[in-house]
């Protein structure tokens, strides 16, 4: 049996989409924080069980009877909590005798890193490496999905306004998770963690504004502004604007800059581009 977990969020939800058109639903499971948001799943014979990662007694329960188990990394603030909720997911997974486990990490994922969702990933992977059992850490490209949380504002007033970065490896959920489908359905795909499964066009936030403006049909100018002027300026929790302003640092420092060929390799066809990216957010 396959168990995803998070299947009701952005990537595991696709990731649970593609699974079942190559495997039958009695052969997938899913762990969901709230069972009732997975109704329609239920209907079409997966099976769905609530769990937390928080809660070890609901994990246990939502992976009995595991082969393989997909880890969609927690969705938490908070370098330590974000870790021990991450680590609670692949310890049950090998306690319910997963003979493989899976983990949605980062291309950047590095204890080094100045983007602190990279150093909860390094330390999750470390100790999946520790767990002694068969694992797969997909080091998915940056999401191309947070592009949308930078576009407040731009139809009206024609400036994206940001800190200095660099190019960042859009990467697309759904390309990711027909990827993720494959690690799991194909034996000897990976070992261990991958190699960064990017989208093969880095482009930094100049880049964006540039096809922004092409989406919209009006032209959109960078500007760049310090890390301080834009957290004031952002509306966010103190918390919230420094973790993206880590995610602006480690651009800065050519964290997200690789790009690699595997993810196309593996689909079999070209990635989905930036500016489809930026379609699809910007007539959502």
């Amino acid at each position: 049996m396959f168990v995803i977990t998070g299947a009701t969020g952005q990537l595991g939800s696709r990731i649970v989409e593609r699974l079942l058109r190559q495997v039958p639903a009695e052969r997938v499971a899913v762990s969901v924080r709230e069972p009732a948001k997975a109704g329609a799943l239920a209907e079409r014979g997966v099976r769905v069980r609530g769990a937390d990662f928080t809660d070890p007694a609901s994990l246990r329960d939502a992976f009995e009877g595991a082969e393989q188990v997909l880890v969609v990394s927690a969705a938490i603030r908070g370098a330590d909590e974000a870790v021990a909720a991450n680590t609670a997911a692949l310890d049950a997974a090998k306690a319910a005798g997963a003979k493989r486990i899976l983990y949605t990490s980062h291309q950047a994922a590095s204890r080094d890193s100045l983007f602190g969702a990279a150093q909860t990933h390094a330390r999750t992977e470390e100790h999946l490496a520790g767990l002694g059992v068969p694992f797969t850490a997909l080091r998915n490209g940056y999401y191309a999905t947070a592009i949308g949380l930078t576009l407040g504002g731009v139809r009206e007033t024609g400036r994206l306004a940001l800190p200095a970065d660099g190019p960042f490896s859009w990467t697309w959920h759904d390309d990711l998770a027909d990827v993720a489908v494959a690690a799991l359905t194909t034996d000897g795909l990976f070992d261990g963690a991958t190699p960064p499964l990017t989208a093969p066009e880095a482009l930094d936030f100049e880049g964006v504004a540039a096809v922004v403006g092409e989406v919209l049909g009006r032209t959109v100018t960078r500007v760049v502004v310090s890390d301080e002027e834009w957290a004031a300026a952002s509306g966010l929790p103190p918390a919230a604007a420094e973790f993206m302003l880590g995610m602006f640092r480690a651009a800065r420092r050519g964290e997200f800059a690789v790009t690699d060929p595997t993810l196309e390799t593996v689909l079999g066809r070209p990635a989905t581009r930036v500016r489809t990216v930026l379609e699809r957010l910007l007539q959502a």
